[in-house]
């Protein structure tokens, strides 16, 4: 297969681009700022993102273009530009590239465009949420509801458009755990905010699965989440952390310090989702990892390697 890569630089595209080349498939990053050459065995693509290049040439004929631009959410303190700058890493982003797909002579076969589990709103309930659950109304849910949005031209022409509605992602070298593993391994560890917070949790070996699976699997189309079946309280994560760790997790981060270290953005992590994987689990996909301890050990047992 020839796949197209946006945001193949990041903790999951990294991830997805070690797996493609590994199983023998051609693979082209798109890279923001860089000139063109060869990233492992991938082929290193400069682009602008928002802009249309000589990029676009690389999605002649491709079979899947798997799109995971975007501007951290939580790498900076919240402000109106920080917020503008997630939102159009990723709208705007995504449109051009969406229109580029539209023109193409010899168009990919399906655009797999990232969202996220954001888009159901920063909750305190209990709800299961499916595919087809209410969606939020908070600044974050917005801008991944438009971020679907933006797909659309891709879509008016035909292409198979289906945007994986990614959790938190668990792995080596990214993710939440390397921000909260170092407090645990300094015997400070514990929930934040309350704990009561729903963790709709995944292991980045089962995000970049259900990304091949979703591009081999004609019947997925539109949102599917990509979460493990079985989210879990913040304080459940912390408890199982440490437990995996040898160390105790009874140091609570207070709601007020995180939101004095991160204005507005701390909100994102004193409230969370209980996201159910619908359409994965319809369609047919195995998860790897489908146990927090499990995958809370594969992940440790390699940062010790």
């Amino acid at each position: 297969m020839k796949w197209v890569v946006t945001g193949g630089t990041g903790f999951i595209g990294r991830a997805l681009t070690t797996e493609l080349i590994a199983r023998g498939d051609e693979v082209a990053v798109l890279s923001r700022g860089s000139a063109p050459g060869s990233a492992g065995k991938a082929r290193r693509v400069a682009w602008t993102p928002g802009r249309i290049g000589a990029w676009t040439q690389e999605l002649e004929g491709a079979d899947a273009v798997v799109n995971l631009a975007g501007a951290g959410v939580m790498d900076a303190r919240w402000s109106e530009a920080r917020l503008a700058e997630v939102r159009s890493s990723r709208v705007d982003t995504t449109r051009v590239l969406a229109e580029a797909i539209a023109t193409s002579k010899s168009r990919p076969g399906v655009l797999l465009s990232a969202s996220a589990v954001g888009i159901y709103g920063m909750r305190m309930d209990d709800e299961m949420v499916d595919e087809d659950g209410a969606q939020g109304t908070d600044v974050l849910a917005r801008i991944c509801q438009d971020w679907e949005k933006a797909a659309q031209p891709a879509r008016e022409v035909g292409v198979r458009v289906a945007h994986p509605r990614i959790g938190i992602v668990f792995g080596r070298g990214g993710g939440a755990l390397e921000r909260m593993i170092p407090p645990f391994r300094a015997f400070v560890g514990g929930p934040i905010g309350s704990g009561q917070q729903w963790m709709s949790w995944i292991h980045v070996q089962d995000v970049v699965a259900a990304l091949c699976f979703a591009a081999q699997t004609a019947s997925i189309t539109g949102p599917f989440n990509v979460v493990a079946p079985e989210p879990v309280r913040m304080q459940e994560l912390a408890r199982t952390l440490g437990a995996v760790l040898g160390r105790p997790s009874a140091m609570r981060v207070p709601a007020f310090a995180l939101r004095a270290l991160l204005g507005d953005g701390a909100e994102a992590i004193l409230t969370g989702q209980r996201v159910r994987p619908g359409r994965l689990l319809k369609a047919g996909f195995e998860f790897g990892h489908a146990r927090l301890r499990e995958a809370l050990e594969d992940v440790t047992s390699r940062k010790a390697a």
